[in-house]
């Protein structure tokens, strides 16, 4: 069908609007890059928009010789790789059964009401660190990545996911005298890749983009984070501990270039993952959030 003058012109409006908005999330990212190979001087002069003002990589320099930061990056990807992991056969685990029928799981009403209760009441901050202080996991990375291993909003996508899979196959895998464990892997896992990457997506970005547990938790600047770092050595500078020779390096230096620099390459790694995901995040979002 041909369309209309009026849906022509519809189309035409939410094209132009999606590209306002796609180049206003970008342009703080360009304008970060910019200054980060800037000159100190043009920098502080405000000279510096989206494109950089004597080229410099004196700001790339500096990171490649701060331990702390690339320390920052490797404990980063470590509790990517343990917590995302946790996270992903956690919820996996928890929202099977609760995606049952309540004659196939008597209590299930009660234990998804025990979940969903944990979204809206918390123990709070004291509560939590003293449980994981008497569990003896401070300065770990258990630390970091035990008390978030089941996000329950991630719970309720795959159980979702889950309940909109056809009847039709868990019959025929009974039948087939097919068990829980092999159905779920071998069936409801395979055929839940977009619910899958939409959970990976957001554990990825919960995991790298939490910084207060880990000031909180560890005890050593070698084990935090690279968000954590970041918040330390970046948002809140302590010039008090500078040496004389760190101080005469951030005067050439310029603290927005460092800022922006740091910034930039924690933020990096995400940006280049979110890209392979992003082609099942929308579907596995609508797939895991509406049913019929």
């Amino acid at each position: 069908m041909k369309p209309t003058v009026g849906e022509r012109i519809f189309y035409a409006c939410n094209t132009v609007f999606l590209i306002a908005v796609a180049l206003l999330c970008i342009a703080p990212m360009v304008h970060i890059l910019a200054v980060s190979f800037s000159a100190n001087d043009m920098v502080t002069s405000g000279q510096v928009t989206f494109w950089p003002k004597q080229f410099t990589l004196i700001a790339y320099e500096y990171i490649l010789e701060n331990k702390l930061f690339w320390r920052g990056m490797w404990n980063s990807f470590v509790r990517i790789v343990i917590g995302v992991s946790l996270n992903l056969l956690l919820v996996v685990l928890a929202a099977y059964p609760l995606s049952k029928e309540k004659h196939h799981f008597r209590f299930r009403t009660v234990y998804a009401w025990i979940f969903f209760i944990t979204m809206i009441f918390g123990g709070g901050l004291i509560p939590w660190y003293m449980v994981i202080k008497e569990l003896n996991l401070l300065n770990t990375i258990w630390a970091l990545v035990l008390p978030g291993a089941v996000p329950i909003f991630l719970v309720l996508i795959m159980l979702n996911f889950f309940r909109g899979l056809p009847a039709e196959l868990e019959e025929a895998a009974l039948i087939d005298g097919c068990g829980h464990w092999r159905m779920l892997f071998q069936i409801f896992v395979p055929l839940s890749k977009p619910a899958l990457a939409t959970i990976a997506v957001h554990a990825i970005l919960g995991q790298w983009n939490s910084w207060f547990d880990g000031l909180i938790l560890m005890n050593e600047p070698n084990k935090y984070p690279l968000i954590t770092y970041l918040q330390t050595a970046v948002v809140n500078i302590d010039y008090d501990n500078l040496t004389d020779a760190e101080i005469q390096r951030f005067a050439l230096l310029g603290e927005r270039s460092n800022k922006a620099a740091q910034i930039f390459l924690g933020s990096l790694p995400v940006i280049l993952c979110y890209p392979f995901l992003q082609k099942y995040f929308t579907k596995g979002l609508v797939l895991g959030s509406v049913k019929g």
